[in-house]
């Protein structure tokens, strides 16, 4: 399994009525390994959906190529073990959602004796069991139409997994649902590429991500190395008369709640954290000592510093993720 090799891709167009030159990609290479999770960044027109494009072939590079387990990405051996979710859903409005998916089992050359109960499996691994699956497509929400889109990117357990901008429109049981899903395709070593504005869950997912500007892959940046480092909690407290928290008591929160202290001064302190249970924890302890704790947030994360040192505009980062598209390749 030679995973997915991207050599010396380029991609332009023209644009517009007087026929503007756009260079979409330049010269990108890399390699994603069998089982990683990758992730692309980067702003808006940097050429992460060109790039998406390319990996699936449905757009043909001017130079350079594009390799999945040594096949052209629109070979059948390469489409039959692909999931894609697409940025833009557009699915059969009037289907219910257990038609689509079975619709889509039989499009995908999937064995008709298991159709139903794959279909029926598939959409309760997203949460649409039930009454949700016999409502007719028109009638779901946005996150529900992502689930639905994710329920038909996954049939038929694909090798390689395709996500464009997942996290649109998802409540926050479905980012949890999102995470399990992804956490169980690694698990299976399944190879997924996911381009995301939603920087937080990029960090918390993803094996590597790769900053895109210009058409160019101006970083790439290993996230399982040092990601409890990468996660800082800087927490304010109220200005009084009285002396700030002794360094003492801030180390010994620190290590009752199993965090790093990192530095303080006389307004807030600094503390690496592994997650979100550990950041209640040590807060916990600061406020039960009598800290009158008044802000506690997290500090950027390494991936917004790309965007910080290429003098660009970070994405707007909300608190939760959103769910994904659509579909198979």
């Amino acid at each position: 399994m030679a995973g997915i090799e991207v050599d010396s891709l380029s991609k332009s167009y023209r644009r517009g009525l007087a026929g503007e030159h756009v260079q979409a990609l330049d010269g990108v290479t890399l390699a994603i390994a069998p089982g990683e999770v990758f992730g692309i960044i980067g702003p808006n027109g940097a050429g992460k959906t060109t790039f998406l494009g390319c990996l699936l072939g449905f757009l043909r590079p001017d130079r350079g190529r594009v390799t999945i387990d040594g096949h052209a990405p629109d070979d059948l051996a390469v489409r039959r073990v692909t999931g894609y979710l697409p940025e833009r859903l557009v699915l059969d409005r009037w289907m219910t959602g257990l038609d689509f998916l079975a619709f889509h089992h039989a499009l995908a050359g999937l064995p008709a004796a298991s159709r139903h109960a794959e279909a029926e499996a598939g959409l309760a691994k997203v949460g649409l069991e039930g009454e949700a699956g016999e409502r007719p497509i028109g009638k779901y929400s946005r996150g529900m139409l992502q689930r639905l889109g994710l329920a038909q990117a996954l049939l038929g357990n694909p090798r390689f997994v395709f996500l464009d901008e997942p996290a649109s429109g998802v409540d926050p049981a479905g980012v949890v649902l999102f995470r399990r899903l992804l956490a169980d395709l690694k698990g299976r070593d399944v190879t997924v590429v996911l381009n995301s504005h939603q920087l937080d869950q990029v960090e918390r997912l993803c094996d590597r991500v790769a900053f895109v500007k210009g058409g160019r892959v101006e970083a790439v940046e290993t996230m399982a190395a040092g990601a409890a480092a990468a996660r800082i909690l800087r927490v304010r407290w109220a200005a009084s008369d009285a002396a700030p928290p002794s360094a003492e008591l801030l180390r010994s929160a620190a290590a009752e709640a199993a965090v790093q202290l990192l530095g303080a001064d006389r307004l807030g302190a600094r503390f690496a954290v592994a997650d979100d249970p550990a950041a209640a924890r040590v807060l916990q302890r600061l406020v039960t000592a009598g800290v009158p704790v008044i802000e506690a947030m997290p500090e950027e994360g390494r991936l917004e510093r790309l965007f910080l040192d290429a003098d660009l505009p970070a994405p707007v980062v909300p608190d939760r993720i959103a769910e994904p598209n659509q579909g198979r390749s």
